[in-house]
């Protein structure tokens, strides 16, 4: 809802955070007290609260403050941030944490390298940067850094990308912290997660350690975040309000004097900009902690009838001769996609959406990775019932395949999104025990993963997301490629990784084999300046759906010309682009149109956008989505 509503409450003191029932319409509804006491309106029935649901506050010192924040800097409804603030959440299935781990359970100690940046980040007034090759022992600086916080008596946030992936994290921390280690992740239930709020709410629990929501925890006394692979495009959220964690910490850090620490291998864009102009500190790691080396890299032509190139073949065998292990990375789940008929050109997609369905081989059924649609496999054109079909994109199921046909010998694991829940960390537990010898896998295997075996990393399709019609794609695709590169030979000096691509000489996939990282981002940097993209601009991405397509393109239309009523916008600099049919036109049977917004000052682009907002009626059917500073324009 778009207000706030004023109750009465007999025999009780309530402050800001507490839930409470109550009477709305002809029913009930939960919400949130964000004053109290207050002077009611005249003239209108107050009514009295049924029932209060919390004895006390579930906030922290600065959830109010960051939840009207939100509201104005996302353009949301107060109550959709003040939901964040709160442990509630759906329990999924159970992700258990596996007890082997790879990261020393004692304090390492620190090369020069690593020394100094933990000086540096102590030291240090303003948002730091620590930016180091895969490998170079980026994680125990963290670590230690948060133990001086922590020894001070206060806390620290630990934001990680994927919190079922980062096992040999969270176990590390239990070890070395015990207690004081509270854990937020989706497979808790209700209880437990109230559970671990009370804990750092009440200072029990000191260090917590989670995904992108964890940054709402009930902080009293906050001394540190650190955001590790700053990089990951998970950080965003995908829901209203569509907030970025990264931009959350920054507010967080300035209301609480928090040090903020960033790091990763690859810096996001914008954050090796902020570098540049000397907006971080920052400090370089090159060497790797435990003794490796960059592994050597080959580009090798993709063969367009086969997954494996000779020379990747030969590898993997040379790999298990020596007792060593091997990665292998395709960033495509299911058996294959993009169904095709050769007779008539036509691609299956599907019904519901205006993208291609993937075959899911192991369950038997096509699905639709957008929407979750589901339907039995074909083997004839649904078109024109030609037999010439096929399908032109394989995915991880496939790669298992060929693996049992090369390699019958060699036991092999699969890590995806269809694995996710128990099966990942358990998966990940037998590789790292050298029970499996090779890991095939998604962008999964790129998020930090550190096994000591592994030797050889294999991409499959290094060009795989380069067409895409987003000006982020190429930094999206030199980062993975970077990434899934730095798992091979973390502890040995002859790790190896093929580079199979049918676009060798292209310069993302060249400078990421070569690692010319900052040749890369400085010509990526050139062209969003030619184009006026971020970090030189700012964006405001208005999404308009509708399950009617002509409500859709109407309403998209009309938005545009209410932006366009603000003359004073054009004149400072601003632009209107579009209105435009999305690149996925359509999801979940909505029709989808795209308006942007473009400026150089955020203020004049942020006051447009909510101008017209405020302005614009739309029909029930029709809803408008807000996403500032936007990730991906699909």
């Amino acid at each position: 809802m778009a207000q706030n509503f004023t109750y009465a409450v007999k025999g009780a003191v309530l402050v800001p955070g507490q839930r409470v029932q109550a009477p709305f319409g002809r029913g009930h509804k939960t919400g949130v007290v964000i004053a109290s006491p207050v002077t009611p309106p005249e003239g209108i029935e107050i009514k009295p609260l049924k029932k209060i649901l919390d004895e006390e506050s579930l906030f922290g010192r600065w959830s109010l403050d960051l939840a009207q924040w939100m509201s104005r800097q996302y353009l949301c409804r107060l109550g959709q941030a003040l939901a964040l603030m709160l442990p509630s959440a759906q329990r999924k299935r159970e992700v258990p944490f596996p007890e082997v781990v790879s990261i020393a359970a004692h304090q390492l100690t620190l090369n020069n390298e690593q020394l100094k940046a933990r000086q540096a980040i102590l030291a240090s007034d303003r948002p730091f940067y620590l930016w180091g090759l895969t490998g170079t022992g980026k994680t125990e600086v963290f670590l230690q850094s948060a133990n001086t916080i922590l020894e001070a008596g206060q806390q620290v946030l630990y934001l990680v990308p994927e919190i079922a992936l980062t096992w040999p994290l969270v176990k590390i921390l239990r070890q070395r912290f015990g207690s004081q280690v509270a854990i937020l992740h989706s497979a808790l239930t209700p209880a437990q997660r109230l559970g671990e709020w009370r804990k750092i709410q009440t200072e029990q629990a000191r260090l917590v350690v989670g995904a992108r929501s964890a940054i709402f925890a009930p902080f009293q006394n906050l001394g540190l975040i650190i955001i590790d692979e700053e990089h990951e495009t998970s950080y965003k959220s995908g829901q209203t309000p569509r907030y970025h964690a990264r931009q959350i910490a920054f507010y967080l850090a300035q209301k609480s004097g928090a040090k903020l620490v960033m790091g990763s291998a690859t810096p996001s864009l914008e954050s090796y900009h902020a570098l540049l102009n000397k907006t971080f500190a920052h400090a370089r790691l090159t060497q790797r902690a435990a003794g490796g080396a960059p592994p050597r890299v080959l580009i090798v032509p993709r063969d367009p009838k086969s997954l494996f190139s000779a020379p990747l073949i030969e590898a993997i065998h040379q790999t298990a001769i020596e007792g060593r292990q091997s990665i292998l990375f395709l960033n495509r789940r299911g058996y294959g996609s993009s169904f095709h008929c050769r007779t008539c050109g036509e691609d299956l997609l599907c019904r519901h959406c205006s993208v291609s369905l993937t075959w899911h081989k192991a369950r038997g059924v096509l699905v639709c990775h957008l929407c979750g649609y589901q339907t039995a496999p074909v083997s004839i054109c649904p078109h024109c019932g030609s037999l010439d079909v096929g399908w032109r994109v394989p995915g991880t199921e496939h790669v298992m395949d060929d693996l049992t046909r090369l390699f019958p010998r060699l036991r092999s694991a699969r890590v995806d999104s269809d694995t996710a829940g128990a099966d990942t960390p358990r998966l990940l537990e037998e590789f790292g025990q050298g029970k499996v010898d090779i890991l095939v896998g998604t962008q999964m295997v790129a998020k930090g993963l550190d096994f000591p075996r592994v030797k050889l990393v294999g991409i499959l399709n290094a060009e795989a997301g380069l067409s895409l019609p987003d000006f982020r794609a190429s930094e999206r695709v030199y980062a993975l490629i970077r990434q899934v590169t730095g798992r091979a030979g973390r502890t040995h000096p002859d790790g190896l990784v093929i580079l199979q691509s049918s676009r060798p000489d292209n310069t993302v996939i060249r400078w990421a084999a070569e690692g010319q990282d900052e040749e890369f981002w400085k010509q990526e940097l050139s062209l969003r300046k030619l184009l006026d993209f971020p970090p030189y601009s700012r964006l405001i991405r208005f999404v308009v759906r509708s399950f009617q397509d002509t409500l859709a393109q109407k309403a998209a239309l009309n938005l545009a010309e209410e932006l366009g009523q603000n003359s004073w916008f054009r004149a400072e600099g601003g632009e209107i682009l579009g209105p435009s049919e999305c690149a996925i036109a359509k999801q979940s049977a909505q029709y989808r149109y795209q308006v942007l917004l473009r400026a150089h000052h955020f203020p004049l682009l942020h006051t447009a956008a909510k101008t017209a907002l405020e302005k614009i009626r739309v029909s029930r059917d029709v809803h408008i989505e807000v996403d500032i500073d936007p990730l991906q324009l699909l």
